[in-house]
């Protein structure tokens, strides 16, 4: 959400903004808001005016009944009452009013960095760069649920039986896999500085709001039925939500946190859910990291948490590349976003497997996470970026480390996770 004085001093600014990101829809959306704005503001000054005389009033009452002047007092007294009860209809407008121009203030995306290439949709994201070489091995590799079903570590069909499509059992070695992928992703990060932490998987409405766009919402969320809450889509949600109302000393910035959880998508949209495989599903666990810092310091925080991602996947042996994604391409309160992409030797083709995002002071504002400092107080900058979410991630470590005969390769740094074993092996 961007400031609202922002808005009303910058409205081609906005506007253009809008263009950028291709929702033209959205345009008549400033003047909108700029229009009752004025009328929002007039209201509140003539309450603001109407308190003023109120207390004024007040005390001139009291003089005057001290005075034994009672006749005056009284007529003081009725002038209050007629402005009590137009301060009473003031204040419905001011809270109705107000309430309008969030609702639409919310809609309207935040401002792109300048840095942002200008497209319609992921088609038009731009390479930045590339790490490691994509090889293809000249031998056939197979998808990757049916690398996983010959290791004995895949079954689709009892989730189906239990729960539907988009959700599996891990088995065997592929569990154990999986979970050592996250743990080493936690000590990875833990050992670059950040805090470790388990949130809460579900959060309020407040909260779903405070931290994405409706439309993300509609997309993702899960509601629990006659409870004001929701199941979380990835952990950023829930550890962002940890400084709704704070106001946090500018000494004790950045906050650096890595978290494990569990998340849950309705993968609602395009894209729909896989009959045979674990790429896009309702269930799935991550490791994340979040940064609260200062405004200056969040382009410095966002090359970090990307390249935290890069050097992980790199010690697993596994090729990756970042895309610079395009305006069409962001969420309405991103300011910039990388995706991570690792390279498929089946596909030979890279796909996605994290995302890097900065917000701005976009969540700051709808959380209201304002920092304390000798000048004042402002609204902090959000950032968050995927460590590693498997099993989408087994898929790219599976293919990058098989042999020819169906075994997987266990690289140096997850091998005590594995309990020391080099290989996966058919049993």
């Amino acid at each position: 959400m961007i400031d609202l004085k922002f808005l009303r001093e910058n409205p081609d600014i906005v506007k253009q903004n809008i263009k950028n990101k291709f929702q033209d829809s959205k345009l008549p959306l400033v003047d909108e808001v700029i229009s009752l704005d004025e009328e929002y503001r007039k209201f509140k000054l003539e309450a603001d005016t109407l308190r003023g005389d109120r207390n004024r009033l007040s005390k001139e009452i009291g003089k005057l009944m001290s005075q034994g002047k009672r006749e005056e007092a009284e007529a003081v007294k009725l002038q209050v009452a007629n402005g009590a009860k137009r301060l009473s209809e003031l204040e419905v407008l001011e809270a109705e009013y107000s309430e309008k121009i969030k609702n639409i203030m919310m809609r309207i995306p935040n401002i792109i960095d300048p840095s942002v290439p200008i497209g319609k949709d992921d088609s038009e994201n731009v390479e930045v760069q590339k790490y490691g070489e994509p090889l293809v091995p000249d031998f056939e590799i197979p998808y990757h649920a049916e690398i996983m079903e010959n290791l004995g570590g895949l079954d689709l069909d009892s989730a189906r039986k239990v729960a539907g499509n988009g959700f599996y059992y891990l088995m065997g070695d592929i569990a154990r896999l999986h979970s050592s992928i996250i743990s080493y992703a936690r000590d990875f990060m833990i050992d670059r500085g950040f805090t470790y932490c388990i949130p809460p998987f579900m959060i309020r409405s407040e909260v779903v709001t405070g931290v994405m766009s409706f439309a993300e919402m509609d997309a993702m969320m899960y509601k629990i039925e006659g409870e004001d809450l929701y199941l979380i889509g990835t952990s950023e949600h829930s550890m962002i939500g940890k400084f709704i109302d704070t106001i946090i000393p500018e000494e004790n910035l950045p906050q650096t946190l890595t978290s494990y959880s569990p998340c849950f998508r309705k993968e609602k949209g395009a894209h729909g859910i896989e009959e045979r495989g674990v790429y896009r599903i309702h269930q799935f666990e991550k490791q994340e990291m979040i940064v609260v810092c200062k405004p200056e310091e969040s382009p410095v925080w966002f090359d970090r948490l990307w390249q935290n991602t890069v050097d992980l996947f790199r010690t697993l042996d596994i090729p990756v590349r970042t895309l610079e994604c395009c305006s069409g391409d962001l969420a309405d309160l991103k300011v910039k976003s990388v995706d991570v992409e690792a390279w498929s030797p089946r596909q030979k083709k890279y796909f996605e497997v994290g995302s890097c995002s900065n917000l701005g002071d976009a969540q700051a504002r709808r959380l209201r996470i304002r920092v304390n400092s000798k000048d004042g107080k402002y609204f902090a900058h959000t950032l968050n970026n995927t460590v590693v979410a498997p099993p989408r991630m087994l898929i790219a470590f599976l293919e990058n480390n098989m042999n020819f005969d169906g075994s997987i390769n266990i690289p140096k740094a997850l091998q005590p996770y594995m309990g020391g074993k080099t290989k996966i092996e058919k049993k």
